[in-house]
């Protein structure tokens, strides 16, 4: 490789984890997002793929996008997306009632600090 940037788009590192299922097949896997900028992303993961498949992505707040294997070299791939996204939206937390329901916990009481004490029952040393 050249130390000439050839990328027409600038992408950020960044750890994301998605679905992604290569077209003809209903098997699903879970892989890491490395790169990802509004064309494309880098993934990394036990996925067998080939430059030219077709693939289904689905990424956090974005949903399913549809892309191209560019390219593979051991664990790692790229994915030329079919259309641009909003890759910071993949950044946020997640949104929306079903990802709130989803993630939503009772508040834990175990690491809460004691009320303040009233003023009136505190004395002078």
């Amino acid at each position: 490789m050249t130390g000439v940037e050839t990328r027409s788009v600038a992408r950020d590192s960044l750890f994301l984890l998605a679905d992604i299922r290569v077209e003809q097949s209903a098997e699903i896997c879970r892989v890491r997002v490395r790169n990802l900028s509004d064309g494309g992303m880098m993934g990394e993961g036990q996925l067998r793929v080939q430059r030219g498949h077709r693939v289904s992505v689905e990424l956090r707040n974005i949903g399913a996008v549809g892309g191209t294997v560019a390219w593979v070299q051991d664990n790692r791939f790229g994915v030329a997306f079919d259309e641009e996204i909003d890759s910071q939206k993949a950044r946020r937390p997640l949104q929306g009632p079903e990802d709130a329901a989803t993630f939503m916990a009772a508040p834990s009481r175990a690491h809460r600090a004691p009320p303040p004490p009233e003023p009136t029952t505190l004395r002078k040393i």
